[in-house]
């Protein structure tokens, strides 16, 4: 992941960004977050099982959509453009990187 004119991230607990990731996951009932990884520099990867897009691998109109839902979620979301799939519990897993901007 480059540092491309990045924002500066405030500081918050791996616990604060939990529960701000799995308020925005909150589908269906089903508990799909699966880990919450801490950088260095402030920000979150948040990996989060197939099922929110359901059975079909997401469109870019789809990522598009959960980004902006982030942002409704807590306005001060910085939301990294790179996404991605990993593999977790053996099945697919997919990945988003946020951060909180510095005041």
């Amino acid at each position: 992941m480059s540092n491309y004119n990045l924002p500066h991230f405030q500081k918050r607990s791996q616990h604060y960004a939990q529960m701000f990731i799995e308020r925005a996951l909150s589908h269906r009932g089903e508990y799909l977050l699966k880990e919450v990884i801490v950088y260095d520099d402030g920000h979150f990867r948040a990996v989060f099982g197939s099922g929110y897009f359901g059975d079909q691998p997401p469109t870019k109109s789809q990522w598009s959509t959960f980004k902006k839902h982030l942002k409704r979620v807590n306005p001060r979301v910085f939301v990294f453009k790179e996404y991605g799939t990993q593999a977790c519990d053996q099945d697919l897993c997919y990945y988003i990187d946020f951060g909180f901007f510095a005041d």
